[in-house]
């Protein structure tokens, strides 16, 4: 067994309810912290921190509020920030740094591509 069957973290179970009341913009992402090392390359460029909240301002006055992961390696904020407040030439390079649990390649599959014709194998009961 994994060690999912953890007791959920209150604030967490705090804004999964609200996703699922329908404030879909209070969904968490996760990117590796080394997102960040493009801008702190750039010059007129600012990326800060407390000890588990960020931020990176551009020179051109636009900036992203983050949460830092207790290890350092993941930052997080939620879609609606990273919608309303991230540039569009700024979203390919956020999405390549996105970090997910492990997933069904099948199942995003058939969501991204309703109708595909996909062989997963024979219908059965859980667990089996």
């Amino acid at each position: 067994m994994s060690g999912i069957s953890q007791a959920a973290d209150p604030q967490a179970v705090a804004l999964t309810l609200r996703a699922l009341g329908g404030d879909l913009g209070a969904l968490q992402l996760w990117f590796d912290q080394h997102v960040l090392d493009r801008y702190r390359a750039q010059a007129g460029w600012r990326v800060m921190r407390t000890n588990t909240v960020g931020r990176v301002r551009s020179p051109e006055g636009w900036s992203l509020d983050f949460g830092i992961a207790p290890d350092d390696q993941l930052l997080h904020t939620s879609a609606t920030e990273l919608s309303q407040r991230l540039p569009a030439p700024e979203r390919q390079h956020w999405a390549q740094h996105v970090v997910t649990p492990s997933a069904s390649r099948t199942f995003l599959t058939m969501r991204l591509a309703p109708g595909s014709c996909i062989d997963d194998g024979d219908l059965r009961d859980w667990p089996g």
